[in-house]
This record gives C-alpha cells, structure tokens and sequence, in this order.
C-alpha cells in the first residue's frame, strides 16, 4: 500500500499550544507511518488559504491524502474543502464545526470530520476559576483571541456564562501570542484612566497571552502601579506541561486551562478511516479541565480578594 500522505496548516508556530499541536502531530505520524507535511499560515488567512489551496490544485502525484487545518479568519474555507472533496482529499477541521461537514460527507468519498476543542467548556472553567479566585468580586482585565475567531468568541461566551455579576470584565484584544499580548496591555497602561482603574485579576484566553500581559505590566516605568498590577491573579488557557502548568507551578500564573492537543486524535481518525474504512464521527470535542482544580485553588489560599 502506498505510504499514505498528509498536510497540516496551523496559524502559527508563535504560540506554545500551536508547537505542542505540531510536536503531537510528528509523533503521531511516525508512529503511524505516514507522511505530514506542516506549514504555518503566521496568523494570515489570505496565506492559509493559499497554501491549501496550492496543495488541493497540485498534481495528483504531489497531492496529499488529506489535509488537515485550523482556520484563521471567519470561514473555514469552504470553497477549498468543496475542491479537496471532489478531488478525493480528506478534509479535517480543527477547533472549529464548520458548516459545510455533512454536506461533503454526504457527497464525497474521503473522510470530512472536526475534533476540536470544548472551547465553551474552556471559557466555562475559566469563568469558575474568576469566581474563586474573586469570591468578594471584583474586575478582570481580560484578553481575548482575534475578535473574528470562533475560539475565542465561544471561549468568551462560556466565561460570562459561568462568571458572577459581581465580576466585571475589561476586554483587550490579542491574537494568541505573547506580543501581541504585551502590545495591547502596554497600548492599555499607556491610558490616563488606566492607573486608577481598579484591577483584581488578568485572565487571557491563553497562556502566552497572560504572559505577555505580564511581561508588559513587569516593564511599566511607575514602580507602585507596577506592584500594584504584578500583585493580583493572572490566569490563562492551554495548560501545557512545560509551559502553562509550569508557569502555575512557579507561581506565574494562578491557575490555567488543560487542553489536550487535538492533532493526535485527529491523524488517528484519519488513519483509521482510510487504511480500516471506519467512519469517523462528524465532530469529537476533548475535554479541558481545571490546573489547579477549583479546590485545589481554595486549599492553597489563592480564592481571595486581591
């Protein structure tokens, strides 16, 4: 049997949870003895697109099995999931449902699924984590993924679903790295308003974000606003071993989300489909969980007003 080949597009490789996804992606392919291509669209939708559009339209010699990708942008690319269907292209969506899945399954012979991650389940235990940490209440500089992005708008809805009225939330925007975390925070302080504003936690919708924030309030020239910001909460997403559990441990961050990498799952499913015929679920969602769990957070004294 001809080895069979995949290509994975992440948006970036800026970011610990994207590395993790193409660090479990290699050790799944060659476990499973097939060949992966990994290309990064640097957060630019328009290159993604180009990019797989370029592998579906290549000669059928050069042309992957399947492709695997996490959109960037609004849409996840239908067009091109239409052009990889028709061409016998496996089609799999990460962190997002789209639209268009039963449509090509009913239609086309290769397999088209999603696995992503529980982002309202994300968002859910975040929020819970805000009203341990602030049981009197309080206010949460909270830095979300790109606002076109439904990660990071479905991780927010989960938030305000289980976050307490007494807990306000003051939103910037970050697109999942550091920097750009650090830019809108810095952007932030730089505001009149910004040093009498009260502030009782920052929470990111992912590590490297509640990094960045950190990073920007560490540099801040005012040495009391400085101290004053550096000692409240900061709470983030993802929960990788080395990186976000990690921060936790050394006292960084008080608290993060674990979200399993979902690539490993996927190149499974996909193996299982065209080398056993076995069809796939439309959509599988992985499970996040509390790091620290909620009590854990009470034990250690950290659920308090800062």
């Amino acid at each position: 049997m001809t080895k069979l080949s995949f290509l994975l597009s992440l948006p970036t490789d800026d970011n610990d949870y994207q590395q993790e996804q193409a660090v479990a992606a290699n050790e799944a392919a060659q476990r499973l003895g097939v060949a992966l291509q990994i290309v990064h669209a640097d957060n630019d939708a328009i290159k993604q697109s180009d990019q797989i559009l370029q592998a579906v339209q290549s000669d059928e010699s050069k042309r992957p099995n399947a492709i695997l990708f996490e959109p960037l942008g609004s849409t996840s690319l239908p067009q091109a999931a239409r052009a990889a269907a028709a061409g016998g292209v496996g089609w799999v969506v990460l962190n997002r449902n789209a639209e268009y899945i039963p449509e090509l399954r009913r239609a086309g012979r290769a397999p088209v699924f999603s696995v992503s991650s529980d982002h309202v389940g994300i968002g859910r235990i975040q929020g819970l984590q805000f009203a341990t940490l602030l049981p009197q209440g309080g206010s949460v500089l909270y830095i979300q993924g790109p606002s076109e992005n439904s990660a990071a708008k479905e991780r927010t809805l989960g938030m305000q679903d289980t976050k307490p009225a007494n807990i306000k939330i003051n939103m910037l925007k970050g697109q999942w790295t550091e920097e750009s975390a650090y830019k809108a925070v810095s952007s932030w302080m730089r505001l009149s308003t910004s040093g009498v504003q009260l502030l009782d936690l920052v929470g990111a919708q992912d590590d490297s974000m509640a990094m960045g924030a950190r990073k920007a309030m560490q540099e801040h020239a005012d040495e009391a606003l400085r101290k004053k910001w550096l000692r409240v909460p900061f709470t983030g997403c993802d929960g990788l071993v080395n990186t976000g559990q990690k921060y936790v441990r050394d006292g960084l961050l008080a608290a993060t989300v674990v979200v399993p990498p979902n690539t490993k799952l996927a190149l499974e499913m996909l193996v299982a489909a065209m080398r056993d015929g076995k069809t796939p679920p439309e959509q599988v969602l992985t499970a996040p969980t509390s790091f620290p769990s909620l009590e854990e957070i009470i034990r250690a004294g950290r659920g308090k007003k800062a």
